[in-house]
């Protein structure tokens, strides 16, 4: 146990003597390196994050406005039904016969095709 202690202790003390002992210069890059890496940060954040989420807000945004009476839809919270009235940023949704909740328009997660509840 000991000679483990001693032998982290070692490696501890030599390990930054070693880091600083490389040339002057070595490893760093110059300004057009840092350039192109930051670039390169940029078009892996652009392709990998924000394209795909303004893709999705994009169809959600279309989903919300093509909204129509008659419609099958699941709300995010899960809750199918059918839209029985349409407003500017409320829907009615018929979840069973004769009751209806008020939901947002934001909250609609997906629409669903013709007859589908009545399968459930």
């Amino acid at each position: 146990m000991n000679l483990i202690k001693l032998l982290v202790t070692a490696l501890g003390v030599v390990l930054p003597g070693i880091a600083l002992a490389q040339e002057p210069g070595a490893g760093q890059m110059g300004v057009m390196g840092q350039i192109i890496f930051f670039a390169g940060f940029i078009l892996i954040f652009y392709l990998l994050i924000w394209r795909p989420q303004s893709k999705r807000a994009k169809e959600h945004k279309a989903l919300m406005s093509g909204l129509n009476k008659g419609d099958e839809i699941v709300t995010s919270g899960g809750v199918a039904g059918k839209i029985t009235k349409v407003g500017d940023d409320f829907i009615a949704v018929e979840i069973a016969d004769n009751v209806e909740v008020k939901v947002q328009k934001a909250a609609v997660a997906a629409a669903l095709p013709k007859g589908t509840l009545k399968d459930i």
